[in-house]
């Protein structure tokens, strides 16, 4: 006759205890991470409100005196803020726009078309990713030269239309994962690719659709080296504006109205974010490896 062992039941009481008590580290750690992130902003907002000696007291003056409200008044109207703003949007409509549409043709390709040399040109694409920016900008300004593009926004357009590695990527493991069935049923009913591209798989991408958008447009509006190099002053961009134009007759930066500037700045970013976090978080995690 073998023994039995008995497995001593554990009480709910600890077990509730156990659970909260680890939830408690949890939300700890979480509001930890959260404060470390938020704290450059919140400096950057307390910088806006400080008048020019208390930035250069020594020791670090943490909190102003007297809140200077009107460093972001100034901010605003010392430059051409809206109009700066105005292009900004352009551009950056324009570039999320066309980057995204394309990047999603070309991930379609090559999710779903077959051609010889398919995964040594998606492993080029992948490669190229690992390019810095700097690399591929000279050559491309000279190009625009010739073609007599600078100062205008036809390089983005260009660019756009291009398509972007990392959003290639997104889209092609999204299509990749949707069931072969549609696709098969649409081809018994005559459409061809491009119909079946935008008319079934494209409605239904509309999660990875709104973190394309919202990668893309936050890439083109915080830009400062392609609007540098390609636009007059006229034409530029705001972030461009807001590093060259808060300066003195000496040229020494004004810090409290270029953090002002700087808040104000990152305003619409957020704003795109808080409108399309759904389907930005929704794209992220539904684009995972095949």
């Amino acid at each position: 006759m073998t023994a039995t062992t008995v497995t001593p039941k554990v009480p709910k009481s600890d077990t509730r205890v156990r659970v909260r008590a680890s939830r408690l580290v949890l939300y700890t750690v979480l509001v930890v991470i959260t404060g470390l992130m938020l704290g450059p902003f919140g400096w950057l907002i307390i910088t806006g409100l400080k008048t020019t000696p208390e930035l250069a007291a020594s020791p670090v003056h943490w909190l102003p005196d007297q809140v200077q409200w009107h460093n972001f008044a100034d901010a605003f109207t010392n430059i051409e803020f809206l109009g700066y703003a105005r292009n900004s949007l352009i551009i950056a409509f324009i570039y999320a726009t066309l980057v995204t549409l394309s990047s999603a043709w070309v991930g379609f390709g090559f999710a779903r078309l077959n051609a010889p040399g398919k995964k040594v040109l998606f492993g080029v694409l992948l490669g190229s990713m690992m390019l810095p920016q700097m690399i591929t900008l000279f050559p491309t300004y000279l190009i625009f030269a010739k073609l007599g593009m600078v100062d205008t926004y036809w390089p983005w357009v260009l660019w756009g239309l291009a398509a972007a590695p990392y959003l290639v990527f997104l889209f092609r493991q999204f299509f990749a994962g949707m069931p072969r069935e549609l696709e098969e049923a649409a081809i018994i009913d005559g459409c061809s690719y491009p119909t079946i591209f935008w008319r079934i798989f494209l409605p239904q991408s509309w999660p990875v659709l709104a973190a394309s958008f919202v990668i893309a447009f936050t890439w083109t509006w915080g830009d400062f080296i392609a609007p540098m190099l390609l636009l007059s002053s006229d034409r530029t961009t705001l972030s461009v504006a807001i590093m060259t134009s808060y300066v003195t007759e000496g040229g020494m930066p004004v810090n409290n109205l270029l953090a002002a500037g700087s808040v104000m700045y990152v305003v619409p970013i957020l704003l795109i974010f808080l409108v399309a976090q759904r389907g930005f978080v929704a794209g992220m995690s539904t684009t995972g490896l095949k």
